[in-house]
C-alpha cells in the first residue's frame, strides 16, 4: 500500500484517493463479504475478506502519512478492546450465567462510553448503519435503559396505529407527511424484529432473495407458456402464476 501510494512510482489512482472517496468501496467490500458467507462460498469468502482486509490498510495508510497511527496501530488497539472486554478469558473474571456475562459486557461498554465525550446511551451507533441496522441498534440501546415495550404486544399494537396514520397521511395528499409516518412504520418493524429476536439486515436480506427467486422462477414459467413479453400480460395472469409458484416451493420443504 505505501507503494500503491508513493509519491514518484506509486499508482496515480491510489495515490488520489482520502478517506472519504474509499467509504464506498468499503461499505461494497463488507457486503460482498456478507454475500459470500450467505452462499457459503469458501473459496469466494476468503478472497472477499482480502478485499476487505485491503480496505483497513489503505486507510492505515493513509493515517500514516498524516501521522495519526499505522496499521499496528489498529491491530493493537483491536486487541486491547477484546482483553478488555472478556476478563473472563483474559483475566480472573468468573460469570456463571449468560445473563452475568451480557450485564458484565455492557457495564464494560457503558464505562468506555462514560470516557467519551458523548454520554448519550444511544451514544456509538454510527450514521453510516445500513438504515435498518442502525434501526435497530438504536432501539436495542434505548432498551438498555427500560425505554421499552415490555413485550411484542405493544409493538404490534404500535404497528396498527402506525398503519392507520400512513392511510391518513396518503388521504391528506401531504407527501412530507407520507414520507415521515412510512419511516415510522419501518422503525417499529425494526423494533417488533429485534424483539422477536431476529437481525432485521438478515431478514430483509432473505426477504430480497425470496422474492427475486420466485420472480425469476415466475418469468420461466410464463416464458414455457409462451409469455416471454410479461408486459404484455395482466397483472391477473402474473398473479397466478406467482401463486403457482408459490405453490411448487411448498410441495418441494
Amino acid at each position: 500500500m505505501a507503494q500503491l501510494r508513493d509519491p514518484e512510482k506509486g499508482c496515480p489512482w491510489d495515490r488520489k484517493q482520502t478517506y472519504k472517496t474509499i467509504v464506498p468501496y468499503t461499505l461494497e467490500e463488507a457486503y460482498e463479504v456478507a454475500d459470500a458467507i450467505e452462499r457459503e462460498d469458501f473459496d469466494e469468502l476468503k478472497s472477499e475478506l482480502g478485499d476487505l482486509l485491503f480496505q483497513v490498510v489503505f486507510y492505515s495508510q493513509i493515517a500514516k502519512e498524516e501521522g495519526r497511527f499505522t496499521f499496528d496501530d489498529v491491530a493493537a488497539d483491536i486487541a486491547d478492546k477484546m482483553h478488555r472486554r472478556h476478563p473472563h478469558v483474559f483475566a480472573d473474571a468468573n460469570f456463571e450465567t449468560e445473563e452475568q456475562l451480557g450485564s458484565a459486557w455492557e457495564a464494560i461498554k457503558a464505562q468506555e462510553r462514560d470516557r467519551q465525550p458523548d454520554g448519550s446511551a444511544l451514544a456509538g451507533v454510527t450514521q453510516g448503519l445500513p438504515a435498518l441496522m442502525r434501526a435497530q441498534k438504536l432501539t436495542k440501546k434505548a432498551s438498555k435503559v427500560g425505554f421499552d415495550w415490555p413485550n411484542p404486544e405493544g409493538a404490534f399494537d404500535k404497528m396498527v396505529e402506525e398503519v392507520a396514520e400512513v392511510r391518513e397521511a396518503w388521504a391528506s395528499g401531504d407527501r412530507d407527511h407520507l414520507a415521515d409516518e412510512l419511516g415510522d412504520i419501518l422503525f417499529v418493524m425494526t423494533n417488533i424484529i429485534r424483539k422477536l429476536g431476529f437481525e432485521s439486515e438478515e431478514i430483509m436480506r432473505a426477504a430480497n432473495n425470496k422474492f427475486e427467486r420466485r420472480f425469476r422462477a415466475m418469468e420461466q414459467y410464463l416464458a414455457a407458456q409462451g409469455h416471454g413479453d410479461m408486459t404484455q400480460l395482466e397483472l391477473e395472469q402474473m398473479e397466478s402464476a406467482w401463486q403457482e409458484i408459490k405453490k411448487d416451493e411448498k410441495k418441494n420443504v
